[in-house]
């Protein structure tokens, strides 16, 4: 052991240019990637904005719809992701892009394929149900995406990189965000009506169509692991692949867990629930959000003050908190890389977020409610790609693909769970700042168990110390 890390040592320079290259090779890429799957995954809360009249979702059935993409990803996330670990990200990803892209354009087609059940015999899959469908089978389809590129990481970048390359890489959810909703604003006004087709229609297949050709992209363009990287040089492959095998062995010196271990662990358990408690908060904002602020800018005439119409517009307005969001998620994980501190800067920013989501229905004011809304998305958004430092920093191998997975597919759940009981307590209520006060709850419960797990600083490093910054 004394020798290798003699040897890591005296190659450091060339392991830290080799980490740079694969920075700048991968992590780009993979936020192009995630970008696209995050898009095809939230758009449906713009397309809600004319969808649901058009398919008849109440507010109850929309947030059912919305949200029942994240049991598929439940159920099919942890055999997706050892399969992953098995044949390799590059096979694995472009299979999930390819497949995920061709089901997103077919949500534009739901009457079209509610008609065909029908005339089939099968009455019960009504516009509605076909919807509920297609969104269930959309989250079979994407499982084991974000787990798998999470665990991917880990097999190029080292503990003391992993909280940066995390945040910069979750940063496509905001930018996916900040962009998708001005676009996704102006295809419903600029498409619809186009060959009869309903700009919300036009939106699933414009957005879907992308995920297909990257996914193809994949297959040539990732490398599963540093000592397969013919764009590093020989030298660089071997000290790079050298120093995250040597991470993985110290790590596992100290604690060494089987997937049947690491699924069954408590703390995976618990990091579950505080994933759970995060994607309540997250989700439940982003498919709701479109709603509720086309509501506030029609009901003070802002449209017409401002000339632009309202779904534009809306577009333009639901991007704000997300613009900070992404600021917070690229400086938080870094300042928590360069503190060697995980516990509080998952918990606090967890917990500023709930409190804020509860201030935002109660202020009255509209620009104080606003205001309250980005801090909450910074907030969860900080929060969420710290946390993802956490399981990695116990974890490895198949292991790791396992506990991973179970952690975001229990923690998905979040996903069906807020928006949901924003979309029921409307209905109950004709109101969501309820909803709000009741979805504050996930992300203020993640921080207090975040806060009573802890975390073991020193096996996260276990085998980084002779990386230098």
């Amino acid at each position: 052991m004394q020798t290798i890390v003699a040897d890591l040592s005296v190659s450091d320079r060339a392991a830290r240019r080799a980490s740079r290259k694969a920075a700048w090779r991968l992590i780009p890429f993979l936020i192009l990637c995630y970008l696209i799957a995050f898009l095809d995954r939230v758009n449906v809360g713009f397309a809600a904005l004319t969808m649901n009249k058009e398919l008849g979702l109440t507010a109850e059935m929309f947030g059912f719809g919305a949200g029942i993409f994240f049991f598929g990803y439940f159920i099919f996330e942890v055999p997706s992701n050892l399969i992953l670990e098995k044949v390799g990200a590059r096979r694995w990803i472009a299979r999930i892009m390819i497949s995920w892209g061709i089901i997103s354009a077919a949500f534009a087609f739901v009457p079209e394929i509610s008609a065909i059940f029908q005339g089939a015999g099968v009455s019960f899959l009504d516009k509605a149900r076909t919807f509920y469908l297609l969104r269930f089978i959309f989250g079979a389809a994407e499982a084991g995406f974000f787990p798998g590129i999470i665990l991917f990481l880990t097999y190029w970048f080292t503990a003391q990189e992993r909280g940066r390359c995390v945040g910069v890489f979750m940063a496509a959810v905001s930018i996916t965000l900040v962009i998708g909703g001005p676009i996704s604003g102006l295809i419903l006004d600029t498409f619809d009506g186009a060959l009869g087709f309903s700009g919300w229609r036009w939106l699933f297949i414009v957005e879907g169509v992308p995920a297909i050709l990257v996914g193809f992209l994949v297959l040539s363009y990732l490398t599963d692991r540093p000592a397969q990287a013919a764009w590093l040089e020989p030298g660089e492959r071997i000290v790079l692949q050298a120093r995250i095998d040597y991470e993985r062995k110290s790590r596992e010196a100290i604690r060494h867990y089987n997937v049947g271990e690491a699924l069954t662990s408590p703390r995976v358990l618990g990091l579950s629930l505080v994933c759970f408690g995060i994607n309540c908060g997250i989700y439940g904002l982003i498919f709701w959000l479109p709603q509720i602020v086309k509501s506030v800018a029609t009901d003070i005439g802002l449209d017409k003050v401002t000339g632009v119409s309202i779904n534009t517009l809306t577009g333009y307005l639901f991007a704000i908190p997300f613009a900070f969001a992404m600021v917070a998620m690229i400086w938080w994980p870094r300042h928590s890389d360069l503190r060697h501190e995980r516990v509080w800067h998952v918990a606090g920013p967890a917990v500023v977020s709930g409190l804020s989501l509860i201030a935002s229905a109660y202020l009255g004011n509209p620009i104080l409610a606003a205001g309250a809304l980005v801090i909450c998305a910074m907030g969860a958004f900080a929060a969420l790609a710290t946390f993802w430092t956490l399981p990695t920093s116990f974890l490895t191998g198949s292991a790791a693909a396992g506990g991973i997975a179970l952690i975001g597919s229990v923690g998905n759940l979040g996903g069906f769970v807020g928006p949901y009981a924003i979309g029921w307590i409307k209905d109950a209520t004709g109101e969501t700042a309820l909803g709000l006060v009741v979805l504050a709850a996930g992300p203020i419960m993640a921080g207090i168990v975040t806060l009573l797990m802890g975390h073991d600083a020193k096996m996260e490093m276990a085998g980084s110390s002779m990386i230098a910054e």
